[in-house]
């Protein structure tokens, strides 16, 4: 909006800030109302989201009473301003602002319409899934209960039946399995938005269980189908086979007999023939070799099913009998030829089938060394075993032929004689028969114990080669499964992880949640650790055994061991995110303070968690909250109030008001208290502990106030506030009676109540308060004036002399209790007083008097109102008594009443009655019955010990009311420097001095016997100095001491040196007073740089043109601060401290020879004595000289008293 239309409709910028903020809270809620996803199928979760969104709807429609008062305002705004362009902007926003409460309003009631349809989807989906579930499990428990299947006629109908029955029951289940997909299919198309991973998951868990039940009742109906046609099949191949062996058999026979007939060998022609019929033999067995095995391995599963019935008997005979038949027929056939081939060549044949034999052998070993080495996976292993069951089968299938061979020679070496094998071999013709038949013998035995050797070994290394084969199965088949089960659960676990939504897309309230559910899962998926080490254990056993696992097999495990390690630091990441999170912006964070702040500036945090503050367009940073900084400049508006008391306490107040604190009631603030369980009052508070306990404190007054409490804001600057008052060095960390103290004090609440709370907590379990308990309360007090700057108006930050007063109150007891603190703090005591005018100013606020201030004719009187107990019918208002201003007539010193509420017919007639009888009393009276308006305490020149209290007088008379007010106290030495302001202030415009010529003349007329009288207790007080120091001189030169030795050359004390005792007390003594004479002397200092200050502004003032004059005194004082501001500016109350003697010599005295600060002193005295003459007929015009002479004099003392310090 332009500025130039703010500046012709000022209302317009409350306007558009109530518009800005709610149209922000608007795109919050929007903001949040679009995050907040559900995960569907999770009742809890969805109801919980119903819940919150009733809970957003409630706090929508609580906020509709300030879009009902914006847009009123909006109206009211148009009504009052003609400017087209400004109306125009208002209708846009209002009805932009509308349009957008809306569309958030329809969004909500759509999102909560959509949760309740969900919910409700939601419940029959899990009715669904259930009823699925359960018949998955009856139906898994239906196939776990199958038996093998039996080969056997009415045992396969039986299972057969029970199959088509579990059939049966599966198409009925089948329609709840499709409710439930059609349920899950609902809710992923309907609820797309929302998180539907769980019913996917479910759903898709649900489906392959459903499909891979229909895998295995196909395949058990497969095998039933199969088992049955195998059973009618093998009795029909069995009689066929038989039929077979028998026709076999009778062949075997007939050439058996063919072969044994005598002379047949020596016919070349029927050799020829009966061969030829053995090798048609021979192919028939071999043909049906195949055909045998399978009747074979069919026959033992049929017995297996039959087993203890008479058709397993009857079985088993047919089948041992068909195995007997086959190895004799086989065994005839090696007969009939062994017999054909017995002829004049019959030993080379033995030695050429022997060769054959071992090139079997050889080639069954290559064929063995090629199968190795063992597989790296299940898959090549079980190929492997395949393979080798085949070979070993040819093994079994060559054994006869071996045997038989091998049978063959032993049986033609034992028959054959030398002459037989002489004639058998005819070469070489040089050897001897006995010699060629040697050598056949000799070669047949060797090749023959070759094929027993090789055929042994062959054996033993198949069955070694499947010994390892089947221990790789076993031990390859565990590691799979332990893959299997791994990749499972790192499925599930990587399901779960894949739900995670981005940490910046949660709601903070739920951070603490999320992060309890995440480690509640890392300790679920603790025990995978096992299953991983678990597999790699499996894994590298391999190895010691020369297995070497596949690539495959290595790829999956290099696959699961990232995939875990992936999985935990995804976790301990999540974990770290939603820790970081949950401090930077959840419920213990400072994050929601961030917007306590706008641009160029920001919040930011140091290391030990205290705020501090950036401005990007100046690059600086400071520890002020900018708000607060605004605030602090604000107060220097204040400073041109006279009277401290009352400038603290509208200091205090406007502090209060911007912290929201005036709305805080006690009870309220003992509740946060008490809920943060802040007892141990001792004991450090850190900066999270007090912004917590701050955001209970105004997240309850905004529930109250709601469109008075921002609570970031408000959080921001209580705590930039504490931390100003009881934390300047930001370490971080207040006590918690400090933190009390200071929100009790600017609480809304009666001023005892807030007495009685602040005393409990200082009162030990008794009730009863000793002085250190109560310094600590009151040192915590004194320093919300002083982060002020005004501590000094109010006894200064020592606060001996008030704990001293108060005792003393109490007869010096050494313990006080409540009713006692509560009489003490009644009189106002000097450096509490702020807090009692500070309620009065509250009070005041709104009160309305029915009277007309004589000054500035303001009718009727707003806040204080202050009546002449000199004059009849003079009101001033709060504005022109604080500015100091008077009417002509009137004086500053006359006794006036303030109110600050209406006051009553009872209160007029007792004023009245007041003011007739000071019509009759002089001004030498109100000095000499003075009244002041709180309990002054010692803070200056303090006397011997704590116990005694300094006499203080009032040389003025003082305003009165029913609730005696506060009046700043000075020191004597600021006397003259007042009067002077005085008398530059007391009058009006009209008859305000001209010259100094003038000034004097006023003095003279007017304050002549005022100052006649401060002149005489000046020179009393310089005669009582005087006095007190040759007495100190004169003791100490009597006694004729020397200088004591220091305290560690000291002698016990013992009954035998009463003189060493003696010393030492008055050792002691005298070091006390050093203590009080240097803090004395260092207020002394103090009070001179003031005294300066002072005078040089009063020449500077006297000596400005007429023209640069003020009425109201306010050059006088800086604008800019108020902690250099003096007392002069109050000339409604003086104060003069009077000086007390000491009874015991000052420990310069003893240490350092008298006439080493006796000159210095006399000077000072001779000096003080020339500024203030005995006589009184001197004109008043030598004032100035002698306030110049005052402070020369004032500032050698205080020199003497630096150099005796260094002396020392």
């Amino acid at each position: 909006m332009p500025s130039s239309l703010l500046l012709e409709v000022p209302a317009l910028a409350d306007f558009n800030k109530a518009w800005a903020e709610l149209t922000d809270w608007l795109c919050l809620l929007d903001r949040v109302i679009k995050s907040q996803k559900v995960t569907v199928g999770d009742l809890d979760d969805i109801n919980d989201m119903i819940i919150k969104q009733k809970a957003t709807l409630q706090d929508l429609e609580q906020r509709r009473p300030q879009l009902d008062e914006l847009i009123t305002a909006a109206q009211n705004l148009k009504n009052k301003t003609a400017n087209q362009e400004a109306r125009t902007i208002i209708t846009d926003r209002i009805e932009k602002i509308q349009s957008q409460w809306d569309e958030v309003q329809g969004r909500l009631q759509n999102r909560r319409q959509q949760l309740h349809e969900m919910l409700k989807d939601s419940t029959q989906w899990l009715e669904a899934k259930q009823e699925a579930e359960q018949v998955l499990e009856q139906a898994k428990a239906k196939l776990e209960s199958w038996k093998e299947i039996s080969y056997t006629v009415d045992a396969l109908k039986k299972q057969n039946a029970e199959l088509k029955q579990f059939s049966k029951e599966l198409r009925q289940w089948q329609i709840n399995v499709d409710v439930a997909n059609d349920m899950a299919l609902k809710l992923l198309r309907d609820y797309s938005t929302d998180d539907t991973r769980k019913v996917q998951l479910v759903t898709d868990n649900i489906n392959t269980t459903w499909a891979t039940i229909n895998k295995r009742v196909s395949e058990r109906e497969a095998a039933l189908e199969a088992a049955l046609r195998l059973l009618q099949q093998f009795y029909l191949d069995l009689e066929k086979f038989l039929a077979w062996l028998t026709e076999a058999e009778t062949t075997a026979n007939v050439l058996q007999d063919a072969t044994r007939k005598e002379r047949i060998l020596e016919d070349a022609k029927g050799v020829r023939e009966l061969m030829k019929q053995w090798q048609d033999l021979q192919t028939e067995i071999e043909a049906h070799t195949d055909i045998f095995h399978n009747l074979d391995e069919n026959g033992q599963k049929i017995l297996r099913s039959l087993e203890g019935s008479d058709d397993a008997a009857l079985l088993q005979r047919r089948l041992d009998n068909m195995n007997f038949r086959w190895s004799e027929l086989r065994k005839k056939s090696l007969n009939i030829r062994s017999h054909l081939e017995a002829s004049s060549d019959q030993w080379k044949r033995l030695h050429l089938s022997l060769q054959e034999l071992l090139a079997w052998l050889q080639l069954k070993e290559d064929e063995l060394k090629q199968q190795a080495p063992i597989g790296g996976d299940l898959p090549t292993v079980q190929k492997q075993n395949d393979t080798h069951r085949t070979f070993k089968r040819e093994l079994k299938a060559k054994e006869p032929v071996i045997m038989s061979a091998l049978e063959t020679v032993r049986i033609f070496l034992t028959e054959q004689p030398l002459e037989g094998l002489e004639k058998l071999c005819q070469e070489p013709r040089e050897l001897s028969p006995e010699e060629r038949a040697q050598n056949v013998t000799r070669l047949l035995r060797k090749q023959a114990d070759e094929v027993k050797t090789e055929w042994d070994k062959l054996n033993l290394r198949s069955a070694d080669w499947q010994k390892k084969i089947d221990e790789a199965l076993e031990r390859l088949q565990e590691l799979q499964e332990a893959i299997d089960e791994l990749d499972l659960k790192l499925r599930q676990a990587e399901v779960f992880k894949g739900s995670w939504q981005p940490v910046g897309d949660l709601l903070i309230d739920s951070l603490q949640d999320h992060l309890e559910k995440v480690k509640a899962y890392q300790a679920e998926l603790a025990p995978l650790k096992d299953n991983v080490n678990h597999v790699n254990d499996l894994a590298h056993r391999f190895p010691s055994s020369d297995i070497q696992l596949s690539q495959y097999n290595i790829n999956c495990l290099e696959d699961l061991n990232t995939r875990w390690k992936l999985l935990k630091v995804a976790i301990d990441e999540r974990i770290r995110q939603l820790h970081d999170a949950h401090r930077d912006f959840g419920p213990t964070s400072q994050h929601f303070l961030s917007t306590s702040v706008q641009g160029p500036w920001e919040r930011a945090i140091s290391p030990n968690k205290v705020p501090y503050y950036i401005n990007h367009e100046t690059q600086t940073t400071c520890w002020d909250h900018p708000k607060m900084t605004e605030l602090y400049q604000s107060l220097a508006d204040l400073n041109n109030v006279r009277f401290s008391a009352y400038r603290t306490a509208m200091k205090l107040r406007r502090l209060q008001k911007a912290l929201c604190l005036d709305l805080l009631s006690l009870s309220a603030a003992c509740d946060a208290l008490d809920q943060h369980n802040l007892k141990q009052n001792d004991q450090p508070m850190d900066i999270l502990q007090i912004i917590n306990c701050l955001t209970t404190i105004y997240d309850r007054l905004e529930q109250e106030h709601n469109n008075l409490v921002n609570v970031p804001l408000c959080v921001d600057m209580c705590l930039n506030w504490l931390l100003n008052v009881y934390d300047t060095g930001r370490t971080g960390r207040i006590r918690v009676l400090s933190f009390k103290t200071g929100v009790i004090s600017l609480c809304k609440a009666h001023l005892e109540d807030k007495y009685r709370y602040l005393f409990k907590q200082v009162a030990s379990s008794t009730g009863f308060c000793d002085q250190r308990r109560l310094g600590l309360l009151l040192h915590d007090s004194i320093q919300i004036p002083r982060q002020l700057g005004e501590v000094a108006s109010f006894g200064g930050s020592n606060i001996e002399p008030s704990v001293r007063s108060c005792f003393q109150f109490a007869n010096n007891k050494p313990e006080i209790e409540a009713a006692l603190f509560l009489d003490w703090m009644r009189l106002e005591p000097q450096s509490m007083v702020w807090l009692p005018v500070l309620h009065r100013v509250a009070a005041a606020e709104t009160a309305k008097h029915q009277a007309k201030c004589n000054i500035c004719k303001e009718c009727p009187i707003i806040g204080f109102r202050y009546r002449s107990l000199k004059h009849f019918n003079y009101d001033i208002c709060q504005s022109c008594f604080f500015s100091g201003r008077v009417a002509k007539g009137h004086k500053m010193h006359y006794p006036m009443v303030e109110y600050c509420t209406p006051t009553t017919s009872g209160e007029d007639v007792r004023d009245f009655a007041k003011v007739l009888k000071n019509k009759f009393r002089t001004k030498r009276y109100f000095a000499k019955h003075p009244r002041m308006g709180y309990l002054p305490v010692q803070t200056v020149l303090e006397g011997d010990n704590m116990e005694t209290l300094a006499e203080m007088e009032n040389s003025n008379g003082s305003y009165l009311n029913d609730s005696i007010s506060p009046n700043e106290s000075i020191d004597d030495e600021h006397l003259l420097i007042q009067h002077y302001c005085q008398s530059l202030n007391q009058e009006s415009p009209l008859s305000q001095p001209r010259s100094p010529a003038q000034i004097l003349i006023s003095l003279e007329s007017e304050e002549r016997g005022e100052l006649e009288r401060i002149l005489a207790d000046l020179e009393e007080e310089n005669r009582n100095l005087q006095a007190e120091y040759d007495r100190l001189k004169q003791q100490h030169d009597h006694k004729g001491l020397s200088p004591l030795p220091s305290p560690p050359e000291m002698m016990p004390i013992s009954p035998q040196s009463p003189r060493d005792a003696e010393l030492i007390a008055e050792a002691k003594l005298l070091r006390q007073h050093k203590g009080r004479l240097e803090a004395r002397m260092q207020i002394l200092e103090d009070h001179n740089k003031q005294l300066e200050s002072q005078l040089h502004r009063l020449r500077q003032l006297l000596e400005q043109p007429q023209a640069d004059a003020k009425v109201n005194g306010a050059t006088l004082s800086s604008p800019s601060t108020s902690l250099q501001r003096s007392d002069s500016s109050q000339p409604m109350l003086l104060r003069v401290v009077g000086s007390q003697t000491s009874e015991t010599m000052g420990e310069d005295d003893l240490l350092n020879p008298p006439q080493d600060t006796s000159t210095g002193l006399e000077e000072v005295m001779e000096q003080l004595n020339n500024s203030f003459p005995s006589t009184r007929g001197h004109n008043v015009g030598s004032l100035f000289h002698m306030a110049d002479d005052l402070g020369r004099a004032m500032e050698t003392l205080v020199t003497v008293m630096t150099d005796d310090k260094v002396l020392e």
